[in-house]
């Protein structure tokens, strides 16, 4: 480095390629033997559904900067937004090639051996024929609706990600028309990849066709009369995300429910086309959705792979999946049904997947049905659709209890399921509101108020993921009950602030974004800087899902360059750029990848040997220290404490499924030489499990 200037571009590493090289390592794990089989399937059908989330998401705002006068403003890396769009699409390239491959040269190969089989028109037998045209004539034919493409036909409406087939024709219909093509939409409603009866066809126990051999197998069919000298699949990725206005919203909610009704026709931002498809076909949908040939992917197999995944429910081998784990409970809770007894005596950690989600709902449902509880206050973010925490508020608001639920309606992706969520609510007499407009309420946090004796007093659950009973079990997460009196009065006064109007409150314990998250992180920081001016041991360790906040990253820095340890556990994007010579040789950066997704936040300071252990809501991200409702909220228990950093310690000592940041932006897999090989996840369900 010519300068140790902090601003210096060449000291971040750009987002999006960041968050490229994190699908990745995720599409590694589809190459790695020591996963079971199915196991890597899926690995690789998330990694080309987070690559759909990312052209959706991520380059569809770098389309619209383009649009702007941003186009030519750089991100603190220094690229601007064409220079970002070009390395893009090299990256992302490499990246498809790379799935196709995987696909067709490693696992199908792999699969085959173990009997699951995904047929080719070509390798059908007779039995498999017959049962599958029978299959076209009486389950998809009636509901599929080609369009000959002609003056009184144009183009149809593409909807988002769904597949389709343009189909090249010659000879006249029954009218004398010829256009020459025809578009096929796939409904949605029919499955991707169809499984074969096997007394039927005379084939093996798992043998399944894509939807899309299929149709084009018998497409002939659809066009009776005329020649069909090409049938081509296709699907358009478009620009998924809606804004919302601040200042010309009067109503939230309708204004969500206007925009997920445009969001299955944004802009196009990708195209992926079969690969055999001939150049003159490929030109014309080019053209048809303006895409320039840098957003073009040619494909060798299924245009969406993701669809894959659902074989897993259908094959009935425990031996090629993970093997199925018990969640346990903690003992406090075992011991005593009587959770706000528990409560009452000590805090409570819960560490999920490893422990249960259970108690959180049980917890719910005990002060939905407790006398003397007189009010539930809940935010909730993601959910599910059947949820039991929903259930259990329900119940507590027909009951007569107050129950308030601040519910975030643009919870990208939730949107649709959080709207019905609000509106069963608001049937049981729950008192429902939507957050902020213009900052999204992330915070993870449930507050009861039980009446004991001539006091009130607060139970609190918080926690660093989404009151989500499915994704519990996949996620890593903590969760904290508590009675203590100030965080308790600190919830209630955020609630206050999320539901009514009035000045930012003062609070005891919280940290809380937008307003005092940031400038807390950055003090603790600075403590540790501090401390080693003056001689003393300092440390910091990390764990969040991205490191993105350019302040954040050069306090980093400032403290790396004083000799401070620092330890980043950052699963997905990291723009520090760690082993830079006088600015971040005291920085390591690692990534693991297991299989629970690593999304618990926490924010570790040695703080002169007393270590400061906080748990958040909130990731090292522009957006969730200053857009976002988000708590970061302190473990005072020594041993709860203790035991965090033992985990964190845990992950650390990871040389499996960990990944290292190099300086030049890349991860390298950590490869266990002599010692014997340590997983932290493996290690956490041993610990638990016993």
């Amino acid at each position: 480095m010519s300068s140790l200037d902090l601003n210096n571009p060449e000291l971040f590493i750009n987002r999006e390629l960041s968050l490229l090289e994190f699908n990745q390592r995720v599409l590694a794990q589809a190459l790695d033997p020591n996963i079971p089989l199915l196991e890597r399937l899926n690995y690789l059908c998330i990694s080309c559904s987070n690559l759909d989330e990312f052209y959706e998401v991520r380059v569809a705002s770098l389309l619209l900067q383009m649009e702007e006068i941003a186009a030519g403003v750089a991100s603190p890396d220094g690229l601007t937004v064409p220079e970002q769009l070009e390395k893009i699409s090299v990256t992302a390239h490499k990246l498809v090639a790379e799935q196709y491959r995987t696909l067709n040269e490693v696992l199908i190969p792999l699969l085959e051996r173990e009997n699951i089989r995904f047929l080719k028109r070509d390798n059908w037998n007779s039995g498999q024929k017959a049962w599958l045209e029978k299959y076209f004539n009486e389950a998809l034919m009636p509901i599929l609706t080609p369009v000959g493409l002609d003056s009184a036909h144009p183009f149809p409406r593409i909807l988002n990600k769904s597949l389709n087939f343009i189909i090249s024709l010659t000879g006249k219909d029954a009218f004398g028309r010829n256009s020459g093509r025809a578009i096929l939409q796939a409904p949605r409603a029919l499955p991707r990849i169809v499984q074969l009866p096997r007394q039927e066809t005379g084939g093996g126990q798992y043998d399944f066709v894509f939807l899309s051999s299929i149709i084009h197998a018998f497409i002939n069919e659809l066009f009776h009369g005329m020649t069909v000298k090409g049938c081509y699949q296709f699907r358009v990725t478009r620009n998924s995300d809606f804004f919302v206005d601040d200042d010309a919203v009067d109503d939230l909610l309708s204004a969500v429910q206007g925009g997920l009704e445009m969001r299955n026709y944004g802009d196009e931002v990708r195209l992926e086309i079969d690969a055999n498809c001939p150049e003159e076909t490929v030109n014309f949908l080019l053209a048809r959705f303006e895409l320039a040939a840098d957003r073009l992917f040619m494909v060798n197999g299924p245009v969406n792979l993701s669809r894959m995944q659902a074989v897993q429910s259908l094959i009935d081998r425990p031996d090629l999946k993970f093997p199925p784990f018990k969640t346990s409970t903690p003992s406090a809770l075992a011991r005593n049904k009587d959770y706000f007894a528990s409560i009452r005596k000590q805090d409570i950690l819960l560490h999920h997947p490893f422990e249960s989600f259970s108690p959180v709902v049980e917890f719910i449902r005990q002060a939905a049905e407790d006398p003397d509880v007189l009010a539930i206050k809940q935010t909730l973010y993601r959910t599910g659709v059947d949820s039991p925490v929903v259930g259990a508020l329900i119940k507590a608001a027909k009951s007569g209890k107050e129950v308030t639920v601040v519910i975030e309606l643009l919870a990208r992706f939730d949107e649709k399921d959080n709207i019905g969520l609000a509106e069963k609510l608001q049937e049981a007499a729950a008192h429902v509101v939507y957050g902020v407009v213009g900052y999204k309420t992330h915070a993870k946090m449930c507050l009861v108020l039980r009446k004991e004796g001539a006091q009130l007093r607060s139970y609190l659950h918080l926690g660093t993921g989404n009151y989500h009973p499915k994704t519990s079990k996949l996620y890593t997460d903590y969760g904290l009950f508590t009675c203590d009196k100030e965080l308790g009065d600190d919830v209630r006064r955020v609630f206050t602030q999320l539901t009514s109007l009035g000045k930012v409150s003062k609070l005891n314990k919280l940290l809380q974004s937008p307003f005092t998250l940031h400038q807390g992180l950055l003090k603790m920081i600075e403590r540790e800087i501090d401390n080693a001016k003056n001689g003393k041991s300092a440390q910091i360790i990390i764990k969040v899902n991205a490191v993105v906040e350019e302040q954040v990253i050069q306090a980093l820095y400032r403290a790396s360059q004083v000799g401070v340890k620092i330890d980043l556990l950052v699963r997905g994007i990291c723009c520090l750029r760690p082993g830079v010579p006088g600015v971040s040789e005291n920085i390591q950066v690692r990534s693991i990848i297991g299989r629970f997704l690593e999304h618990n936040r926490v924010y570790a300071f040695y703080n002169n040997g007393d270590w400061s252990i906080n748990l958040a809501s909130a990731d090292l991200m522009n957006r969730n220290m200053f857009r976002r409702v988000e708590i970061c909220f302190p473990i005072t228990d020594k041993k709860l404490a203790e035991r965090i950093l033992n985990d964190l310690k845990c992950y650390l000592k990871d040389n499996s499924q960990a990944w290292l940041l190099q300086s030049n932006g890349q991860y390298t897999r950590i490869q266990a030489q002599s010692q014997p090989l340590f997983q932290a996840q493996t290690e956490l369900l041993k610990q638990f499990s016993q």
